[in-house]
């Protein structure tokens, strides 16, 4: 595949895939709306690459996205625009609805539109790449990993939002035959990634010294996936997954929040001591836990790595060290990306 249309390639998980595709010589229209999380800074090394094409509009845009479908010929789709984080769905899920779901609708009818006009090799060749996560599948108990078979159990207005776009997905496999592949992740971290997730935002306040928020009892876990090992696993599926399939794509790197961020501050104080002397450990402020947040979440990404060879090369000690560096070496960029608009206050209380 030389041509990809990417949508919401300035955010964090696709401005990762789309700097990857780009410096491996793919060619990437990227088609992202530029909202609070999306970032052209995270894309200025592309500047003037005839390979990189940045269009600023909305994915569910029928005549836009036509019109770039028929201009560009991409051969493939890769569906990365969403809103993302579980607080904010809390207090506004319609707009979560209207992207993830209405306008994963619109993006499927044109890519099934332009898919019928095809002939022959093109036909043959096109693909439709719908990223999703594992939240989909609801929570975990103490033991047990996600399968690409687990029932949909989705508990946040988040979740809920990605389960009906995976559903229409697949209908649109079933119902039309339209070439689809899709990828459900665990937690993602890594360069990029806008400071009200979890990484990045403990980064950011135990920098500054600030209390370190953590929901409930902190033994909340997650599978966290370094994002190039993600966007390598993602540009695996698009050229040798079955089509309909699904994938789960994991880390194999299960931590309970707390150790999470207790890493975060262990790694600071070795590269940049408070000035007092404290331990950033002694900020950490247990908060009020967030409504309906899912105990466990792990991946069993046994089938990729079966099927299409690939598995994480980055472990999360590794990882997270990388993050940490880079946070603390692209301060400029976080300065620009904290707006205004989001100043690292606490979202979603219900």
């Amino acid at each position: 595949m030389k041509t990809l249309l990417v949508t919401g390639g300035a955010g964090f998980i696709g401005g990762n895939f789309v700097l990857q595709a780009v410096a491996d010589g793919l060619t990437v229209v990227n088609l992202d709306k530029l909202t609070y999380a999306g970032n052209l800074d995270t894309l200025k090394s592309l500047e003037g690459n005839p390979r990189h094409v940045f269009v600023r509009g909305d994915f569910g845009d029928r005549a836009l996205v036509s019109r770039l479908l028929a201009e560009h010929e991409p051969d493939a789709i890769l569906n990365f625009a969403a809103e993302s984080h579980v607080d904010r769905s809390i207090d506004g899920p319609a707009a979560f609805v209207e992207t993830n779901v209405v306008g994963t609708l619109a993006l499927l009818e044109c890519a099934r539109d332009w898919w019928k006009t095809l002939d022959g090799a093109a036909r043959e060749r096109f693909r439709f790449l719908h990223v999703s996560t594992d939240e989909v599948y609801g929570s975990l108990g103490a033991t047990g990993k996600f399968t690409e078979d687990t029932p949909y159990a989705p508990n946040s207005l988040y979740s809920a939002s990605k389960a009906a776009s995976d559903h229409l997905v697949r209908a649109f496999h079933h119902t039309y035959g339209l070439p689809v592949l899709t990828t459900n992740c665990s937690n993602n971290y890594g360069p990029y990634q806008f400071p009200e997730k979890l990484i990045p935002l403990i980064i950011q306040r135990a920098l500054a010294g600030e209390t370190l928020p953590v929901y409930g009892d902190g033994r909340n876990v997650r599978d966290w996936l370094y994002v190039l090992d993600h966007c390598a696993a993602i540009r695996r599926v698009l050229e040798a997954g079955r089509v309909g399939e699904t994938y789960n794509v994991g880390g194999d790197a299960e931590r309970e929040n707390l150790h999470v961020v207790k890493t975060i501050c262990v790694l600071l104080d070795e590269r940049r001591p408070l000035p007092d002397g404290r331990r950033r450990e002694s900020l950490i402020e247990f908060v009020k836990d967030r409504p309906g947040h899912d105990r466990r979440y792990a991946i069993d990404a046994s089938k990729l790595k079966r099927e299409l060879g690939w598995k994480p090369s980055v472990d999360f000690e590794t990882g997270i060290a990388r993050t940490v560096d880079w946070y603390l070496d692209n301060q400029p960029w976080v300065k620009r990306v904290l707006d205004g608009s989001y100043r690292m206050e606490r979202l979603g209380q219900g």
